[in-house]
Parts: structure tokens; sequence; C-alpha cells
């Protein structure tokens, strides 16, 4: 399997998108990443909380959730105009800078 950049990843996507006929509107892709979101969410709840599933429910990946959440993700910000490859250099170089041992630190107590 190949490896991609987030770059990459957006114009693949962008691409099997255009070809299905366009994207969404944002507001309707946000709704979408929301479910998909609520999805991981009760999927992490029933492999790791205190919720158990039903015996009805089907076998569900937690990778195929976050795919499912990434791929949603991606279309909206191919739609809104986002590059995600700049967005994530710039965000990880302000937790490098900024944020740096902030978050290694021993909890009160």
């Amino acid at each position: 399997m190949a490896e991609y950049t987030l770059r990459e990843a957006q114009h693949i996507v962008d691409a099997w998108v255009q070809e299905a006929g366009g994207y969404w509107h944002p507001l309707s892709q946000l709704a979408r990443l929301i479910e998909e979101l609520g999805e991981a969410a009760r999927l992490v709840n029933h492999l790791y909380g205190e919720k158990p599933k039903k015996a009805t429910e089907g076998a569900q990946e937690l990778g195929e959730e976050c795919a499912d959440i990434l791929y949603t993700l991606i279309c909206l910000a191919n739609s809104t105009g986002i590059d995600l490859q700049a967005s994530f250099e710039q965000m990880m170089t302000k937790l490098q800078t900024r944020d740096r041992g902030r978050f290694n630190q021993s909890p009160p107590g």
C-alpha cells in the first residue's frame, strides 16, 4: 500500500469526489463529520468504556471509523480551499514552540 502526504490524500479524494458528482455543502459535510465522530465514539465506548455492544450490532473496526473521519475531514478541507498539509505543519510548529513542555508535566496532586 502506498503512503501519502496529506496533500496527496487531498488530491486523491478530490479526483474521486469530482468523478462522483462534486462536494456537498460545507454544512452538510460538517454534519457528516459529526455523524462519523459519533460512530467512532460509540465504538470506543464499546471497546474501552462501560457500554457493552448489543448482540444485534455488527462488528466494526476502529481503524475504519478513523478513516471515515479522515475522508470526511479531507472533503471539508477540499471544498473550502484548505491545504491540510500546510495547516498541519503550522499546528505542529505551534506545539513544538509555544506548547513545548506544556503537556509532559506531572499532574498536580
